[in-house]
């Protein structure tokens, strides 16, 4: 585990960093965006399959195929993991947009969290694309045989910035991995809520103690607490691990290079053993969409996750949802301690990747290739505008205020974190830190205990 490419990607290795404010204004491509709406979970029931006649309605150069790549036929299956509602409808308006008349692509959902929970299984016979994400997770399964190599996709992403593809780059050089968008986790409020009570956004910790103490005398519940899916609360740790220990502990941690029994890790658990008087309680039973509800009535004053969050708000069904959605603002997570500062952000990287044998290569190629396009990239943040195109060329004039704000504030980060089921061994996420965040967040639980069992499931995993 002591190779570099373990690390989760700096700003410049991953683009963010060449995005600048009168880009965005301007509604210039940005160039170093990235990411989905990936780490979220799902309500959504799994295994339902659509079919849809790829309709050339895209008037871009984009939506043809790569000259240098084979022009696709027949049939072309899709697995993905975008079950939620919103995201689902702008997959199937993403290749909607695909431009070969001559390729049939047939979609097969599955609830996100299943999908995720049985990837390692799905891969042995995966359909021809596949959904996945950047970092540790797509490298593992690269160096382990199970996705196809698309280096030759890659000649054809000239939409695509040098940093995204190290970042789509396996352990061996070659590229696995055509990255979507990207969006930023941090701490999402109602603006309309700090205005009416006073309150101002927190730089430090005591600050926002300080805070949650005010709402809690409102009869406001400081801090959404979702856990549902065991991945949600991974956020919270990693936020508070940055803050506590900076980025290069983190990274090291995640890669099994440091012991969970540090006593820098109880430092983090302690550190968030005081927010949890603040947070609701019944988090492992609670859906990231219900603490959203909980945000859009105003019930809860503060929500860390990613940006993801307004996709929960509808407004084609709901004639608030909009207003919801203009309210909604985030700010960075505060500084624990000076030394450490708050430039370490989490922006999870989004996309696709083929399978190590597809049953239609050519056509499997040349999809890839086109969702690594502004016409793919647009057709998709049409319909769920929850981040921001990975293109340089995609257009940003449309851009939300949060999805603007999203590429200025991981543009002046200093290092970028994936999230702590991207950045670390997938075994050790789903099967031993999901369920030790679980456990503590159920009650009284003697740190030291659940620590201790971490590292010796970490040690059998990463040896």
């Amino acid at each position: 585990m002591s190779s570099p490419a373990r690390r989760s990607p700096s700003p410049t290795q991953v683009g963010f960093s060449v995005v600048s404010r009168r880009q965005l204004l301007a509604g210039a491509g940005a160039a170093g965006a990235a990411a989905f709406l990936a780490a979220c979970g799902s309500s959504s029931g799994g295994g339902s399959t659509a079919t849809t006649k790829a309709g050339s309605t895209a008037t871009t150069k984009a939506g043809a195929a790569p000259a240098s790549l084979p022009k696709g036929t027949g049939s072309l299956t899709f697995g993905s993991n975008y079950s939620d509602e919103k995201p689902k409808a702008a997959i199937e308006a993403m290749i909607a947009a695909f431009g070969n008349k001559d390729v049939k692509v047939a979609v097969n959902t599955v609830d996100h969290n299943k999908y995720q929970e049985n990837i390692t299984n799905y891969l042995q016979t995966p359909d021809d694309v596949v959904s996945w994400f950047a970092g540790y997770r797509m490298r593992f399964f690269a160096s382990k045989g199970l996705v196809g190599d698309i280096s030759d996709v890659w000649g054809n992403l000239g939409e695509l910035s040098d940093a995204f593809k190290k970042a789509s780059t396996g352990d061996d050089g070659k590229q696995y991995f055509v990255p979507l968008y990207y969006y930023p986790w941090a701490v999402h409020y109602r603006k309309s809520v700090f205005a009416e009570k006073g309150y101002t956004v927190p730089k430090t910790w005591t600050e926002f103690l300080a805070l949650a103490e005010k709402m809690k005398k409102d009869n406001i519940t400081p801090l959404v607490a979702a856990n549902d899916g065991k991945w949600p609360q991974m956020g919270m740790f990693d936020q508070i691990n940055l803050r506590t220990n900076g980025y290069d502990f983190h990274v090291s941690l995640m890669a099994g290079k440091e012991s969970w029994t540090d006593e820098r890790v109880m430092k983090v658990f302690k550190n968030w053993e005081t927010l949890l008087p603040f947070q609701q309680t019944g988090a492992n039973g609670r859906t990231w969409q219900e603490g959203a509800n909980a945000l859009g009535k105003k019930e809860a004053g503060m929500y860390l996750l990613g940006t993801f969050v307004t996709s929960n708000f509808d407004p084609k069904k709901d004639t608030g949802a909009q207003a919801i959605i203009d309210d909604i603002d985030f700010f960075n997570f505060p500084e624990i301690d000076p030394k450490i500062g708050a430039d370490a952000v989490e922006a999870p990287i989004d996309g696709f990747m083929m399978a190590k044998s597809p049953k239609n290569a050519a056509a499997a190629k040349e999809f890839l290739a086109y969702i690594g396009t502004a016409a793919a990239q647009e057709a998709y943040l049409k319909v769920d505008p929850s981040a921001v195109a990975a293109s340089g060329k995609a257009s940003t004039a449309g851009y939300s205020a949060i999805q603007k704000k999203s590429a200025e504030f991981v543009g002046q980060a200093k290092s970028i974190a994936q999230f702590l089921d991207r950045d670390t061994n997938p075994e050790f996420a789903s099967n031993v830190m999901g369920d030790a965040i679980a456990k503590f967040l159920e009650g009284p639980a003697n740190i030291g205990d659940i620590l201790k069992g971490v590292e010796e499931k970490k040690k059998a995993i990463f040896s």
